[in-house]
């Protein structure tokens, strides 16, 4: 791997004490410090350095998240702009852009530590219009700031007049997002080597009713003329427009790096989750479907420990 200090951001309630146990181990053993948020340091135990917020993009060179999708972007916003990998471990539910399971990990740090692995570049959404920019992996959602209003919007693209929305909210998202709010809003699945931006109007009343998909080098103005608008980028951080004020939003190509240790395998997992999410079943639900004989088969298999399967 060639790396001297990993940084983790881990979720914020999920116990991920075994993979951290298992990081801290192997790091150890090849002279790797690992570092984390003080917030995140504090309950991580020994063999976890805290370096403060300011300053862990700039320390680390390469990047654990230990949790599910929101966590990895959460951590792929951290290092965004930098060529820093990331490579996600699944302690959340569906985990669309993580690859590795917490049984998989002791594997994966020594392919990692032995440079077998690829990476995946991910382009991200900037907006501006504020004080800072601020950017999105997976999406833009714009509301009002009233609850149970209806958001209208000025759309304009290159800087032509397009028409406006005017629905309960506006998504615009990156290919990686298109299978989130997107998706469920009824919007396009863009595949993520195709650099486009997708907005669609959820629950539309009148004006644009029907997604729009962009090339990746457009610029999107919205701008709401009568009303605050509620701008959350990615599910994790809310800003407040102005009325009125110009919204801009741009795509940053290569914005950050995923680690991939099988892109097939990865994306046919990735198929058969979003096909689920058509059922109308829990997860639970669905273990019932599974014959009996081929449960405890499965629990067997879940007992072997990493490394000594047939």
């Amino acid at each position: 791997m060639g790396k001297r200090v990993l940084g983790l951001v881990v979720h914020p309630r999920n116990d991920v004490s075994e993979s951290v146990a298992t990081v801290t181990a192997l790091a150890g053993r090849h002279g790797i410090r690992v570092v984390a948020r003080p917030a995140d340091a504090d309950r991580l135990g020994d063999g976890v350095d805290p370096v403060a917020d300011e300053d862990f993009a700039d320390e680390v060179e390469f990047v654990f998240s230990l949790g599910g999708d929101g966590t990895m972007l959460g951590a792929m916003r951290l290092v965004a702009g930098r060529p820093t990998p990331v490579l996600g471990v699944n302690h959340g539910n569906v985990g669309f852009l993580i690859e590795v399971s917490p049984r998989e990990l002791r594997h994966s740090l020594e392919r990692l530590i032995a440079g077998d692995f690829s990476l995946e570049p991910h382009s991200c959404l900037e907006l501006t219009g504020q004080a800072e920019p601020a950017l999105a992996f997976n999406d833009v959602v714009l509301t009002t700031t009233v609850p149970w209003t209806a958001v209208s919007l000025d759309l304009k693209i290159n800087g032509m007049r397009f028409g406006y929305f005017r629905s309960d909210a506006v998504v615009v998202c990156t290919p990686t997002g298109s299978t989130a709010y997107n998706y469920a809003a009824g919007g396009p699945i863009i595949s993520p080597s195709a650099p486009l931006i997708g907005l669609t109007p959820v629950a539309p009343m009148s004006g644009i009713t029907r997604p729009i998909v962009l090339g990746g080098d457009e610029t999107i103005l919205l701008r709401a003329p009568d009303h605050e608008t509620r701008v959350s980028l990615d599910g994790a951080t809310v800003v407040t427009i102005a009325e009125g004020a110009d919204m801009v939003v741009r795509m940053r190509p290569n914005a950050t790096n995923v680690v991939r240790f099988d892109q097939d395998a990865h994306g046919a997992r990735a198929r058969v989750k979003l096909s689920l999410l058509d059922l109308p079943l829990r997860p639970d639900q669905l273990v019932e479907l599974v014959p009996e004989e081929l449960r405890d088969r499965a629990r067997r298999l879940t007992d072997v420990p990493a490394g000594d399967e047939a």
